[in-house]
């Protein structure tokens, strides 16, 4: 099993398929990744030699955000969308939808379980 950016990927699958397990990383990057490294997309993870993994794991460590550093940027964001109190942080901040989504009705997701409201009935 290969460990790539604090990843265990897994062994079995083909490597553009085993690379998207790592956050940040999606299947057009996954392409680019193998050919940049000059491996075919057919070959599994499990045929890789240490020579190549290690390449995969530089080229990544190099070009990409990936993982711990990925999350931590997109919290920092989030944090200071919040802090300038703009109206996309205040919506973090409530726990409600970003992106102008109704909430009437929906945003269930988002919002969580849906709470009784006493003396509602009609």
């Amino acid at each position: 099993m290969a460990r790539i950016a604090g990843v265990n990927i897994p062994s079995g699958k083909r490597v553009p398929i085993a690379l998207t397990y790592i956050t940040g990383i999606g299947p057009t990057k996954a392409d680019e990744i193998c050919e940049a490294v000059g491996i075919e997309r057919s070959r599994r993870v499990n045929d890789l030699s240490d020579a190549e993994v290690l390449k995969v794991r530089e080229y990544i460590d190099e070009n990409l955000t990936v993982e711990g550093d990925l999350r931590r940027e997109v919290q920092m964001n989030v944090k200071r969308l919040m802090d300038l109190g703009c109206y996309r942080g205040l919506r973090h901040r409530r726990n409600l939808p970003v992106r102008g989504q109704r909430t009437s009705t929906n945003a269930r997701t988002r919002k969580g379980p849906a709470k009784a409201i006493a003396g509602k009935k009609k």
